[in-house]
């Protein structure tokens, strides 16, 4: 690959003619080598047939470059190579470098579908079974405490166990690192009871010790964390024996059961720190059915945990590739389609068997009226939401929950800030128009701060409003400055909701939070609701009280939704035993392939 590398960076500065005129001292400049370094790269691309390279004689003297080979062929090439090693990096700067034309990213594409998917390999008699799947974000820390996308909590629920689980719905929580659980008549103490010989990854054995420290990291955190309003009613965790651990509540919360099957409520080794040296969130150890090996910018290799306490995955080996643009399954005659695809496009070949997965992906936006200004006055609330209403869809056509941040808190989520304030209108159509106009164009121009993941709802959101006369600025920023302040400067808000299986912690979380930016009266009633919700044992009860809340917000023109789109899994009717986690991704742990006979 460096040779190809090189052909590219000659052709990228002297490349604009069909013969470069150049001397020696130029291409050593180009290459950054010696003048006998270049000689030897000259005459290697002049072997392969790429260059022919007429020299001329004596100092400073212009010779003749000749590019024979095409640099988007060349580039094509070694992008190959690039991906077939896992050095993905190198793959992606040259599609952004050499990619003058459409032909070569959809040569890439096509590659690319072959390269992903199920393989199947002969290693001394025994077979390993891989799977290659492509994810949009980045994975940065998947360390259960720290990560805030989607795709690093769909790793991290491969990577770790918590005490308990999901199967189903809702409502049916099973038993996972413990076995079984007790609570009290006032439900303020519960008791689990671990399995016995569990192993994390690193060869130490599961105690009472790793759940008590796992809790206490989670408890004494500074962070603005998912899901903080349920942990912080945790008064104390103990562990009574070392199978054996206590939680002791303040006060009853009938979403604490549902909050350990997440992966934030994951258990960790109690030697993180020591162990780990830092690098825990690149490089974790858990309990789970998968181990990681290797994490970089652009790849996760997960394999196999043969000692996994609920039996051995099918699966050998995982490779999750971060691959930041869409790809569409490719057509059955190819021999080399994907064998899963998350949120596929409707137009994918019939051949393959699609699946909803029973999770959605809900925008919306809310006002900011504890912030003096227009939107303190309902009826300025009213007309601004107004123009949001119809023509919102998914923005760019981003698949929903690929580019999902996994928190539903504004604190990670778009912020759309200063909503212009209206003057005021006469008995007219005429005059409120009129007035209406005025105003937009003294007020100060919306400012729409967004997280890069759904930079094209802000701007979908800006478009609509600038048509009602608003001038709009979107602002990009990470997800970590939206835990801070900012969100409280904001006049509007965009959030974004995963209505999965977790969907009560979510809104719990949701609405918590929400209430900072809420004038004191509808907070306070928004804080008793949540109270009386806490303490409901039924879920369909619970569901209720939390669609009354909705429901008041949206009377109060506090909350606008701007859409909802479900979300669906295609696969070909060769997988065998596609299932779902809470989040609606596939569940790793029982997919298998039969093999061919």
């Amino acid at each position: 690959m460096k040779l190809h590398s090189q052909f590219l960076k000659l052709h990228s500065r002297h490349g604009g003619a069909e013969e470069a005129s150049v001397t020696l001292d130029e291409l050593a400049h180009t290459l950054g080598c010696t003048h006998r370094n270049t000689l030897h790269v000259i005459k290697k691309l002049a072997e392969q047939g790429w260059v022919r390279w007429t020299p001329s004689r004596g100092r400073g003297r212009r010779s003749s470059l000749r590019f024979l080979a095409d640099a988007e062929e060349i580039a094509l090439s070694s992008m190959m190579q690039a991906i077939s090693s896992s050095e993905i990096r190198s793959a992606l700067e040259g599609i952004r470098g050499h990619a003058r034309s459409s032909s070569l990213q959809d040569t890439l594409q096509g590659w690319l579908l072959a390269y992903f998917g199920y393989h199947s390999e002969l290693r001394s008699d025994k077979r390993i079974d891989t799977l290659r799947l492509p994810v949009r974000q980045q994975l940065h820390n998947l360390d259960p405490l720290y990560m805030n996308l989607l795709a690093e909590s769909f790793v991290s629920s491969h990577v770790f166990d918590g005490l308990v689980a999901r199967s189903g719905g809702q409502d049916r929580i099973i038993p996972a690192l413990a076995h079984t659980w007790d609570t009290g008549e006032q439900r303020t103490v519960w008791t689990f009871h671990l399995r016995k010989d569990v192993l994390f990854h690193h060869g130490k054995v599961l105690a009472a010790e790793d759940v008590v420290y796992s809790f206490k990291r989670m408890m004494d955190s500074s962070q603005r964390l998912l899901y903080s309003n349920i942990f912080r009613d945790i008064r104390e965790v103990k562990a009574l024996n070392p199978g054996t651990v206590r939680f002791l509540l303040k006060q009853p919360n009938e979403l604490f059961l549902p909050f350990l099957c997440t992966s934030r409520a994951a258990i960790v080794p109690r030697d993180l720190e020591t162990a780990f040296a830092g690098s825990f969130g690149r490089r974790p150890a858990g309990t789970g059915p998968f181990k990681l090996v290797e994490m970089n910018e652009d790849l996760c290799t997960l394999e196999v945990f043969p000692y996994y306490f609920q039996g051995r995955a099918h699966l050998d080996r995982v490779e999750i590739l971060h691959v930041p643009w869409d790809i569409s399954a490719a057509e059955p005659e190819t021999g080399s389609a994907f064998h899963i695809v998350h949120n596929p496009s409707s137009g994918g070949p019939a051949a393959w068997s699609r699946i909803h997965s029973e999770y959605s992906v809900r925008k919306f936006v809310t006002c900011n009226t504890k912030k003096k200004g227009p939107l303190s006055d309902p009826l300025i609330r009213a007309e601004v939401l107004s123009c949001l209403s119809g023509g919102i869809t998914s923005a760019g056509g981003n698949a929903a929950g690929r580019q999902q941040v996994e928190t539903a808190e504004p604190g990670n989520t778009v912020v759309v800030d200063d909503a212009v304030g209206l003057g005021g209108a006469g008995d007219t159509a005429e005059s409120k128009t009129a007035a209406k106009a005025m105003a937009a164009a003294a007020a100060p121009a919306l400012q729409i701060a967004t997280i890069p993941q759904y930079a094209g709802d802000a701007e979908a959101v800006a478009a609509k409003l600038t048509c009602c006369g608003y001038a709009c600025h979107v602002l990009s920023v990470s997800p970590e400055e939206f835990k801070g302040p900012v969100r409280l400067q904001a006049d509007l808000i965009l959030f974004s909701l995963l209505r999965d299986q977790d969907e009560q912690l979510r809104l719990f979380d949701l609405y918590s939070t929400m209430v900072q930016h809420l004038e004191p009266q509808i907070r306070a009633d928004i804080e008793g609701r949540l109270q009386i919700i806490a303490r409901e044992p039924d879920n369909k009860a619970r569901a209720a009280g939390f669609q009354q809340i909705e429901d008041s917000l949206r009377q109060k023109h506090q909350l606008h939704i701007l859409y909802e789109k479900p979300a669906e899994t295609a696969y070909l009717p060769s997988v065998r035993g596609v299932t779902f986690n809470s989040q609606g991704w596939v569940d790793l742990r029982h997919l298998w392939f039969p093999p061919e006979l």
